[in-house]
């Protein structure tokens, strides 16, 4: 073993073991704090932008729908392929403002402005101008978003050095998150019914930008400690070329795991997100379907909230990795249920509902919580293994899989609509709860092989290896 290697291994044991190089709660705080804006765009963007494109959603009388729904698939498949690029260039940048700093500055203004011009097409109605416009807007929104998003989330594993400052922090973005998720589903529901698409999409721009300017505050120290210190050691000695990183990335049994879990899980929660606007159109029968997507969003979110605290503590008594697997088989199980919601005889609909999205927030909360510190303890799992610190290639990885896969979401979502989403034929909104379900279970059946422990030492690995059989 390599005398750089013996380094970072104790200093691993250090910061996973012991109280050296924990970081102040304050600061833990408001990094934390970037995931409400982050959440709030991202969200927004899922929940009502194909409503926004499509009119009233009865994609009988739209023709473009389809054109849309292309043009949102191609766009997240193109924006996929930059994930990697920015994560292998953010990992090899060497700055006075370390390696990720300089790429949330320069691209949170440009992320939020476009984010804005997506709400103004140039033409009214369903126009071939439209659709390109679109393509081009949606292109460089995803792409500044990468920018900005990316190194973001990969300050995570080198800010974070103790497993206990990692589990605070994700537990944190989770808060800070629904705080974000509730602002773009029970937020913009009421503003764009207020004051229409393109205030509502302001408002969301300038908490987005302000939200991950004040969170690197939370990083800013800590990062460029980071950057001049062990990790900027024996650089030469890093990967010559992206895709040998990618590719080095992909060779971690554990993150291959995990991959596909997370990806399956995120497209059938991207599915069941972007019906409810043609839920409370069709199914309900809401004029003012915003209000109504802000009351069942609002009782997901409350309960999500209330019961958050009880996934932390289970997960300090039987692991991240375990509290993750059972919050994925419950929601395999009960996201088929959407098929009876608002359906069943006596009751009103609307009470079934919200009866309906209670149990919603239940089935979120592990999936909303772990993913950002299980892939922190993959990264250290690697680094034990090759000697390098990859944080921001092993982050971007996952994002161009997710996407790739998530850029099927808008084509399931319009395909089954296009089965049937109108008040007299509501089967294709319907069936996304069944198709959610049966997404989330493959996830489910994959991860039940991710054995990594929560501490990261050579000791603990060595440990589970013999043991993971459990």
């Amino acid at each position: 073993m390599t005398p750089y290697l013996e380094r970072l291994q104790t200093q691993l044991r250090n910061w996973a073991t012991g109280p050296e190089g924990r970081l102040s709660p304050l600061a833990r705080h408001i990094y934390a704090s970037g995931s409400l804006g982050g959440n709030a765009l991202g969200r927004t963007r899922d929940l009502w932008l194909i409503f926004f494109y499509l009119g009233d959603g009865d994609l009988e009388r739209r023709g473009g729908a389809f054109a849309i729904g292309a043009v949102l698939v191609i766009g997240r498949l193109i924006e996929a392929f930059d994930d990697p690029l920015i994560g292998y260039w953010s990992d090899r940048t060497r700055s006075r403002l370390g390696r990720r700093i300089p790429f949330v500055l320069a691209a949170t203004p440009l992320m939020a402005v476009l984010f804005i011009l997506l709400w103004i097409p140039p033409n009214p109605g369903e126009t071939l101008g439209n659709v390109v416009y679109l393509f081009a807007i949606f292109w460089f929104f995803n792409l500044f978003s990468t920018l900005s998003g990316g190194p973001m989330e990969s300050l995570l594993p080198e800010i974070a050095r103790h497993s206990e400052d990692r589990l605070s922090i994700v537990s944190w973005q989770v808060v800070f998150g629904l705080l974000g998720t509730v602002l773009a589903f029970v937020g913009t529901s009421l503003l764009k019914d207020a004051f229409g698409f393109v205030s509502m999409a302001i408002i969301i721009a300038i908490v987005a930008f302000a939200s991950r300017y004040i969170a690197l505050a939370g990083a800013w120290k800590r990062s460029i400690e980071t950057s001049k210190g062990i990790y900027s050691e024996d650089v030469s000695n890093e990967q010559s070329s992206t895709w040998k990183a990618i590719t080095t990335c992909l060779r971690n049994d554990q993150f291959l795991v995990f991959l596909p879990s997370f990806v399956l899980y995120s497209v059938g929660v991207q599915v069941i997100t972007g019906v409810l606007p043609f839920y409370a159109a069709a199914v309900l029968g809401k004029e003012e379907e915003g209000t109504t997507v802000a009351i069942l969003t609002g009782s997901a979110l409350g309960m999500l909230l209330l019961i958050l605290p009880l996934v932390v503590r289970q997960s300090r008594r039987y692991s991240k990795r375990q509290v993750y697997r059972w919050g994925m088989l419950f929601a395999a199980l009960y996201f088929p249920l959407f098929a009876f919601a608002g359906f069943l005889p006596t009751i009103p609909p609307m009470a079934q509902a919200i009866a309906y999205a209670l149990l919603i927030g239940v089935a979120l909360a592990p999936a909303q919580t772990f993913p950002n510190a299980l892939i922190a303890d993959i990264t250290d799992y690697d680094t034990l293994r090759t000697g390098l610190r990859r944080e921001g290639t092993f982050y971007a990885t996952q994002a161009t899989l997710e996407k790739v896969a998530g850029a099927a979401g808008p084509g399931i979502l319009i395909a089954l609509l296009a089965l049937g989403s109108t008040t007299d034929d509501s089967l294709g909104i319907r069936l996304v709860g069944p198709v959610a379900g049966l997404l989330t279970l493959l996830g489910y059946l994959v991860f039940r092989r991710y054995w990594l422990p929560d501490v990261i030492t050579a000791e603990s690995i060595n440990s589970r290896s013999i043991t993971r059989s459990d």
